[in-house]
């Protein structure tokens, strides 16, 4: 087979070592600072590459690292591998998500544990599995986000042979799934692209160091890099999207920029091969411009997570002021009814939090509701907490509630995470399993020292090195027979049911919503179509003058609700969701 490997850092020779032979490699001709050679080779034997008579490197496009980042890589048969099922055809704008995270999922953390419970998901009505990342890190436990081999699957949640049968599985079910993959940066332990050329560059900075490479000397390869890597996940793997984490630190000034080359890269490997990809980006600009198609000056992401509406639905429920809540905290019921309505909040106002103006409006009549993501939890917006606590450890099951029937109908395309389809009582905390133990330890004071200046004290905070704090983070199952875990479990499914059989709740229509809300009631309630949503967030009951045609029903309520009668008024008990329709 071919061996081939970028090293323009290489002076005079590169080595293959492949089962402890060593092979000459010879200097590509047509492609600088490329070197190549032929040996036999099977599935799962090992290699890696000496530069100059240097260590042997693991490779840098190695698809499988069976002893982890700093061992010897190992080739991988992707035809060997037989496939029972196609991809479900899958469209976007009635997707429900569902953001999972393997190594704590299931007690063994892993894909096959993970693939046992994928019938759960299917059975709540979610049309995609969204995966944190998988590329491998030091250790066996952490979010995946120090990852350090962009095409490969972490050794300890199966390899590359259990995310293929996790795929096949979820297409059996009906499902989708999409890869969280980096693209911004990589892991700081076992990462060894600088030796063999400019993957990064001193040029920009980010809050991880320096830049990867995407407008310096050398850039096109390192382009290159992880354009293959991301049409990999969805060739070899049969991913259906990629959801690109935190776009905004791609530092990236060419004219032409990498995102736009992947987003055109992914809608050319969609039309070969028949089937629906998408990109979902992670940005904190509040720009429109990033899933606007290319045609009209956009980069052509196909949606984006929208924190907006997080964060103005996390101040309305939980009355948080602190760091970036502050900017929604001044009237939430409005900022929550305003991202509902046009998505961003921040659309060119000023930011108390950035200490200037931010944001861009989204053109309502032109862009479907499905290019954005709704929430009420994620793995950011609960890990990054001090104690990782999730929205039940605060909340009656009654604004869980509310929360679910927000999200879950409306505008966006609803995504939820892991657990809280049952309000879990289980934390999700920041943990890691650094191997170097410098580095373990300066993420451990640094966490500490982060939360210190918030007011806690350093003996509260979790330590991300002890094993402890990733077992508590897994899911309790038990919970979901008890109540009210039970019950909220229940009424998840009614609301996805409800999403993916009522077609108001898909319309992309965005101009179409209408909100309505009483900040000091604090009551909520939009339309869409014939459908009307409407919670009461308050510990009292409230008139809410919602109108009526006559023909009012009740299609879903958290508890019991009367349709309004003949005087126009619905009367909402405390802590309470309704769905109505007047068609």
């Amino acid at each position: 087979m071919l061996f081939e490997v970028w090293a323009p850092a290489a002076r005079d020779r590169v080595t293959l070592e492949l089962n402890g032979t060593a092979h000459p490699m010879d200097r590509d001709a047509e492609r600088a600072g490329w070197w190549t050679c032929v040996a036999a080779a099977g599935d799962g034997d090992r290699y890696g590459f000496a530069l100059d008579g240097g260590h042997v490197l693991p490779d840098p496009r190695s698809r499988r690292q069976p002893d982890g980042p700093d061992g010897l890589s190992a080739v991988v048969d992707h035809d060997a591998y037989v496939w029972f099922n196609e991809a479900p055809k899958l469209r976007l704008r009635a997707a429900v998500l569902y953001e999972l995270h393997v190594g704590t999922f299931t007690p063994d953390g892993t894909l096959d544990g993970a693939r046992d419970r994928l019938g759960e998901l299917a059975g709540l009505g979610i049309t995609h599995v969204e995966l944190m990342p998988l590329c491998p890190f030091p250790g066996r436990w952490g979010w995946g986000y120090d990852g350090v081999a962009p095409w490969a699957v972490h050794e300890p949640y199966g390899g590359p042979a259990a995310l293929k049968r996790f795929v096949d599985t979820a297409h059996g079910l009906g499902m989708g799934v999409v890869l969280d993959v980096v693209h911004n940066h990589l892991g700081p332990s076992g990462n060894h692209l600088p030796s063999f050329g400019p993957y990064f560059t001193d040029t920009h900075h980010t809050p991880w160091g320096a830049a990867v490479n995407l407008d310096a000397p050398g850039s096109d390869e390192v382009r290159a890099y992880l354009l293959g890597s991301a049409l990999g996940w969805l060739r070899d793997y049969r991913i259906d999207g990629l959801r690109l984490d935190a776009v905004h630190a791609l530092v990236d000034n060419r004219a032409l920029t990498f995102l736009e080359e992947l987003s055109e890269a992914v809608d050319e490997l969609a039309r070969e091969q028949g089937r629906q990809h998408f990109l979902v980006a992670e940005s904190d600009q509040a720009d429109p411009r990033t899933t606007t198609p290319r045609v009209a000056g956009g980069l052509g992401l196909h949606a984006q997570w929208n924190d907006d509406f997080h964060h103005a639905l996390h101040v309305v429920l939980t009355g948080e002021s602190q760091g970036y809540y502050a900017d929604f905290a001044r009237a939430p019921l409005a900022a929550l009814a305003k991202t509902l309505r046009q998505v961003f909040f921040h659309d060119g106002t000023y930011s108390s939090f950035r200490g200037r103006h931010h944001g861009r409006p989204v053109d309502r009549v032109r862009t479907p509701a499905h290019r954005f993501l709704g929430y009420a939890q994620t793995h950011d917006q609960i890990g990054n907490r001090a104690l990782g606590d999730r929205l039940s450890a605060t909340l009656s099951p009654g604004l869980l509630a509310c929360a679910a029937a927000l999200v879950l109908t409306g505008p966006s395309v609803p995504m939820l995470f892991m657990g809280e389809e049952w309000g879990a009582g289980t934390p999700w905390q920041y943990f890691t399993d650094h191997t170097d133990p410098e580095l373990a330890e300066a993420v451990r004071r640094g966490r500490r020292r982060e939360f210190a200046a918030h007011g806690w004290a350093e003996e509260e905070v979790p330590d991300p090195q002890d094993p402890a704090t990733r077992d508590r983070s897994v899911l309790d199952r038990g919970e979901r027979e008890r109540a009210p875990h039970n019950r909220l479990l229940a009424w998840h499914r009614e609301l996805v049911a409800l999403r993916r059989t009522l077609p108001d709740l898909t319309d992309p229509d965005l101009a179409a919503v209408r909100v309505a809300f009483d900040e000091e009631a604090r009551w909520l309630a939009f339309r869409r179509g014939v459908l009307r949503v409407a919670v009461n967030l308050g510990k009292e009951p409230v008139d809410i003058p919602i109108g009526s045609n006559g023909r009012d029903r009740v299609l879903a309520s958290w508890g019991p609700v009367e349709a309004p009668g003949a005087d126009g008024v619905l009367r909402l008990p405390a802590e309470c969701a309704v769905i109505l329709t007047d068609g």
